[in-house]
């Protein structure tokens, strides 16, 4: 038997199921987001105390102030939806770990399993970093939105049975090397979220959305740190592809467009360490831009370069 049926549909009904789960995280991250937004217009505009004639305002002990209120109200929605997503990274691990028992091999053989993955660390980093500094949970709806067309995405356009991969991916390298990739590529999604929200801030610009970000320092710090974590990765993922390709194809480098894009990437995110470590260029737009690019390009790469030019990676199932 080369797959097991019964494995692979719960493997399914768990990622329908974590999908779920993000998009109720996402829409409580949303009314957190709407909740905070509320709270500060009524601390710039409170409501004027009604006066009765001859007498003064005397606020009602048991009725809390309204800014207050709303405060509170944001923070339970928030809270619930950082518990939704740890629910939902439960249920993905277990859609992820259920769908490599069910094909026998290592569960990163496609495109539908990559994205999924990457999903997943994206989450997991998110949750991470939540716990470590709460301040930046007002993002969170930020982070989720792009996690969960990906989701969107890969359920439906990317969807493949649970089968064997071809024989070109039967290699412990793809432990290796997809895993490091999937992984730095899930952690850069958080960098990529969190430099567009720092322009953002920095312009002012729309009001209404800058006004409710946490700082452009923490933002720009955010992006910072977890981009030094996840570019040793990606770097490693670079070199193990390379070894992978000349035990493959008797070749370390061939200049594959996936490989070359990959390599682009590479140097965009030196450019924004390098440039962020320079004086001048801490809380600078420009790193920002760069960082931003970074991303984009990995994006490029996983989606136009996948399926749309044709080269030696073009066997990842579409």
């Amino acid at each position: 038997m080369l797959v097991d049926p019964i494995t692979a549909m719960w493997s399914d009904r768990l990622f329908q199921a974590t999908l779920v789960v993000l998009l109720l995280a996402l829409v409580f991250a949303s009314l957190e987001y709407a909740a905070r937004r509320v709270a500060r217009a009524a601390a710039r505009h409170p409501e004027p105390a009604a006066v009765g004639a001859g007498s003064t305002a005397v606020a009602t002990p048991e009725e809390p102030p309204a800014d207050t209120t709303r405060r509170s109200r944001a923070d339970r929605y928030g809270r619930i939806g950082i518990s939704l997503m740890v629910l939902a990274f439960l249920t993905h691990l277990g859609s992820i770990v259920l769908r490599g028992f069910a094909a026998y091999r290592w569960p990163l053989g496609n495109m539908y399993e990559f994205t999924s993955a990457l999903c997943l660390m994206a989450v997991g980093a998110w949750l991470v970093l939540v716990r470590r500094h709460p301040g930046l949970r007002p993002a969170g709806v930020f982070v989720l939105t792009p996690v969960v067309l990906l989701m969107f995405v890969t359920g439906t356009v990317l969807y493949l049975d649970a089968a064997p991969v071809v024989p070109a991916l039967q290699s412990y390298w793809i432990i290796i090397h997809v895993t490091t990739i999937t992984l730095a590529s899930g952690l850069l999604l958080v960098p990529g979220v969190a430099s567009l929200l720092f322009l953002v801030k920095r312009n002012g610009k729309p009001a209404s959305w800058a006004a409710k970000l946490p700082s452009a320092e923490s933002l720009d710090r955010l992006a910072y740190r977890v981009t030094v974590l996840a570019f040793p990765l990606y770097t490693f993922g670079i070199i193990t592809g390379a070894v992978w390709a000349e035990a493959a194809w008797g070749r370390f480098w061939g200049w594959d467009p996936k490989e070359t894009v990959a390599f682009v990437a590479w140097v965009l995110y030196a450019a924004y360490l390098h440039a962020r470590a320079t004086a001048g260029w801490k809380n600078s737009g420009a790193a920002a831009w760069i960082n931003t690019a970074g991303f984009a390009t990995i994006v490029f790469n996983l989606f136009f370069i996948n399926m749309v030019v044709a080269g030696l990676h073009s066997y990842a199932g579409v």
